[in-house]
C-alpha cells in the first residue's frame, strides 16, 4: 500500500513539473511576438496530465531506487521524456490543432528533462547527504586533551586511519591557546569545561594525550569525567612519541597504574646491558606476575639464555609464549621445579651454572599463610636457602632476592619467613663471592592475587566492593616498576644490601577502590556500594618499609635506599640453617611458628598478645 501511495505522489509531482515546462516554454516563446489562446492551457495540461505518467511508467521511473540513481536512469528519463512530448506533439496536431512553432517541442522536451532528471538526482543528494550524516553521527567524537605536541600526533593519527572516530577539538588550559586551531580543530575550553562540552558535542570518549601527565592530572581528569558519559582514554608515555607517531591501538583506558599518589620510578637501564647481556639468567617463579615481567624486561638486553623456573606449567608456559612473541631471537628455556626440593635446584644450577639469578618464588598472601606456617616457612625460607646455596657453590655473579615491606616489624608468618629470607641472604653473602642482595618493596598493583583484580571481580559483579578496615593503607607499585627496580638493584649491588624503593606515601586501600570503581563507570557508595569487612589474620593497619633501629643511605638513584640494620641474629641462623642439610628438614606447624618466633621477635610478641 504504501509503494501505491509513493507512485501516486511521484505521478503528481511529475505532471506538476511537466506542466511548469510546458509553461515556461509558452512564456519563452511568447517574448519573440507569439500568441497562445489562453482557454487552451486547460486542454494541453490534461494531455500532459495523461501523457506524461503514462510514458513514464512505461519506462519504469516509477520502479527505481533513486538513491543509487546511475547512467542507466539517466537514458531511462530521455527516453520516457521523449515519448511524452511526442504524445503532446501527436494530440497537438490531430486533436487539439493548437498552432505551436516547431522549435518549441525541444524547447518543451529539454525543460521536461531537466526538471524530471533534475528532481531524481536532487532525491538522490539529500538522501546522500542524511546518509553520510547518519554515517558521521554513528561516529565515535572525541575530546581530546591536549593542545601540544603530543595532540596534534593523536588528531592526525586520527584522521590519517580511524573511519569511526570524529575528534571534535581540543581542550587546554593554557590561556593563550584558547578559541585557536590545530589540524583544523579549535580548542575549546580548559578542563573545567569538560563536562558541558561533552553534553556540547555529544563526545563520548576524552583523549589525555599529555604523555607527561602526572597522576595527580590523571586523578583530576578521572573525577572530571565521571561526572559525564564519556570515558576518559589515555595515550602511551613520551618514549613512544619519539618517532613522531602514534598507533591508535595504543591508546587506551586508564589504569589504576596511572593513578599512583606519586610519580612513577625511572630507573637507569644503560647500567643494567653490561651485567645481562650475553648472560644465563634464571628467574624462579618466572611464571608469576612479577617474575614473568623480570624474563621480559631482561630479554630486551639480550642475554644468552633466560632460564624460567617455577612449578606451575600453565603460568610457565604462558610466560614463555609471551617471551617468544616479543623476543623470539632470545634463548630460553623452561625448568619445572619446586624450590623446596634441594636436589632438584642443585641438578638444575650444576646444569646451567647461572650467572644472574632472581628469586621471585614466594607464598605471598598474608592470611593464608598464617593457617599453615610450615608452608609458608619451607616454600619462602627453605626455598631460599636452597636456591641461595646453589648459585654460591656455581659462582653465580649476582643473586637478587625480592623481599615485602610486611618484613619490616613482621606481625604476620609470610612478613617473618621474608625477613628471614633476608637474613639468609645477607649471611650467605658474607661468605660468599657471589653478590647476594635483597629488594623491599610494596604491593604490586595488578599482579596475581593482589587487591586489584579482587576488586575489579567485584565491581563487575555489581559489588559491594570488600574492604577490611577503612584507615587501612598500603605502598604501591607497578609490575613494571618492581621488576626494574630488581633488575636495578642487580646492577649496583656490592653484596649483602636491602634495597628500598621510595614509593611516596602510602595509598588508603579505600580510596584505591574509589578510584577502581570511577574508572570502571560507576559512582563510588552510590552505584557500586564499599562495605567493611575488618581486618584478617596476620595483617596491619599499616606497614613500614624500614624498623626505627634501620638506618637508610641513599645511592645514586634518586628513588632507590639502601637500609642498614643492626639486628644481629647470625648466631642463630648460623644453628638452624647452616649445620644441617635442607633435605633434613621435617617439621609441622607448631615448630615452623617456633622457629619463626626465635628468629623474629615482633611475630613472638604478636603471638603472645593473642
Amino acid at each position: 500500500m504504501r509503494q501505491i501511495y509513493r507512485k501516486i505522489l511521484l505521478m503528481l509531482f511529475d505532471i506538476l513539473l511537466v506542466n511548469a515546462a510546458f509553461t515556461v516554454a509558452i512564456l519563452f516563446i511568447a517574448q519573440t511576438g507569439f500568441l497562445f489562446r489562453q482557454g487552451e492551457f486547460a486542454k494541453f495540461a490534461a494531455v500532459i496530465a495523461v501523457a506524461s505518467p503514462i510514458s513514464f511508467y512505461l519506462f519504469g521511473l516509477y520502479n527505481r531506487i533513486w538513491e543509487y540513481a546511475s547512467v542507466g536512469e539517466i537514458y531511462a528519463v530521455i527516453k520516457a521524456v521523449t515519448l511524452s512530448v511526442l504524445f503532446l506533439y501527436v494530440a497537438n496536431n490531430y486533436f487539439l490543432k493548437q498552432y505551436l512553432p516547431d522549435g518549441i517541442y525541444f524547447l518543451i522536451w529539454l525543460l521536461t528533462l531537466f526538471l524530471i532528471a533534475g528532481s531524481r538526482f536532487c532525491w538522490r543528494a539529500v538522501s546522500d547527504f542524511y546518509s553520510a550524516r547518519k554515517v558521521r553521527l554513528r561516529k565515535k567524537r572525541v575530546l581530546i586533551v591536549g593542545a601540544g605536541g603530543a595532540g596534534a600526533l593523536v588528531a592526525r593519527a586520527i584522521f590519517n586511519n580511524a573511519t569511526e572516530i570524529e575528534p571534535v577539538g581540543f581542550i587546554d588550559d593554557c590561556a593563550s591557546k584558547q578559541n585557536m586551531k590545530l589540524f583544523g580543530l579549535p580548542v575549546l575550553g580548559k578542563r573545567e569545561d569538560i563536562p558541558f562540552l561533552v553534553e556540547k558535542y555529544g563526545a563520548e570518549e576524552i583523549i589525555l594525550a599529555i604523555p607527561s601527565a602526572s597522576s595527580k592530572t590523571v586523578r583530576e581528569l578521572v573525577n572530571i569525567s565521571r561526572h559525564t558519559s564519556a570515558r576518559l582514554k589515555i595515550t602511551p608515555s613520551v618514549f613512544d612519541f619519539i618517532d613522531g607517531k602514534i598507533n591508535l591501538k595504543q591508546i587506551r583506558n586508564v589504569e589504576v597504574e596511572d593513578l599512583l599518589h606519586r610519580e612513577p620510578v625511572k630507573v637507569n637501564l644503560s647500567e643494567i646491558a653490561g651485567y645481562l647481556t650475553g648472560r644465563v639468567v634464571l628467574v624462579t617463579g618466572a611464571g608469576g606476575s612479577v617474575g614473568s615481567e623480570l624474563c621480559r624486561q631482561v630479554a630486551s638486553f639480550k642475554p644468552g639464555l633466560i632460564i624460567l623456573l617455577g612449578r606451575g606449567e600453565n603460568s610457565l608456559y604462558e610466560a614463555d609464549l609471551s617471551l617468544g612473541g616479543l623476543y623470539p631471537e632470545v634463548n630460553r628455556i623452561i625448568e619445572i621445579a619446586d624450590v623446596r626440593d634441594c636436589g632438584r635446584v642443585e641438578r638444575i644450577f650444576s646444569k646451567y651454572r647461572p650467572e644472574v639469578i632472581y628469586h621471585a618464588a614466594a607464598h605471598k598472601h598474608v592470611p593464608l599463610m598464617e593457617n599453615i606456617p610450615d608452608e609458608a616457612f619451607r616454600n619462602n625460607i627453605i626455598g631460599t636457602l636452597n636456591v641461595a646455596r646453589a648459585a654460591d657453590r656455581v659462582g653465580s655473579q649476582v643473586f637478587v632476592l625480592i623481599s615485602t615491606d610486611k618484613a619490616v616489624n613482621p606481625k604476620s608468618v609470610m612478613g617473618a619467613t621474608k625477613r628471614v629470607a633476608e637474613m639468609i641472604t645477607q649471611r650467605i653473602n658474607e661468605k660468599s663471592n657471589t653478590k647476594f642482595a635483597s629488594v623491599r618493596f610494596g604491593n604490586v598493583l595488578g599482579s596475581r592475587g593482589s587487591v586489584v583484580p579482587l576488586f575489579k571481580k567485584q565491581i563487575a559483579a555489581g559489588g559491594p566492593v570488600k574492604v577490611t578496615h577503612p584507615d587501612m593503607t598500603r605502598y604501591f607499585m607497578t609490575v613494571p616498576e618492581a621488576a626494574q627496580l630488581v633488575i636495578q638493584a642487580g646492577a649496583i649491588a656490592k653484596g649483602g644490601e636491602i634495597f628500598l624503593l621510595d614509593m611516596g606515601e602510602p595509598v588508603k586501600i579505600v580510596d584505591l577502590a574509589r578510584d577502581l570503581i570511577k574508572l570502571s563507570g560507576f559512582r563510588p557508595e552510590i552505584d557500586i556500594p564499599i562495605v567493611f569487612t575488618g581486618i584478617r589474620p596476620g595483617e596491619k593497619l599499616s606497614e613500614e618499609l624500614y624498623t626505627v633501629r634501620e638506618q637508610t643511605r641513599k645511592t645514586n638513584h634518586d628513588r632507590i635506599m639502601i637500609v642498614g640494620t643492626n639486628e644481629s641474629y647470625l648466631p642463630t641462623i648460623d644453628e638452624i640453617f647452616f649445620q644441617r642439610h635442607p633435605g633434613d628438614w621435617r617439621f609441622d606447624e607448631r615448630q615452623s611458628l617456633s622457629l619463626l618466633q626465635k628468629l623474629v621477635p615482633s611475630l613472638a610478641c604478636t603471638m603472645e598478645q593473642h
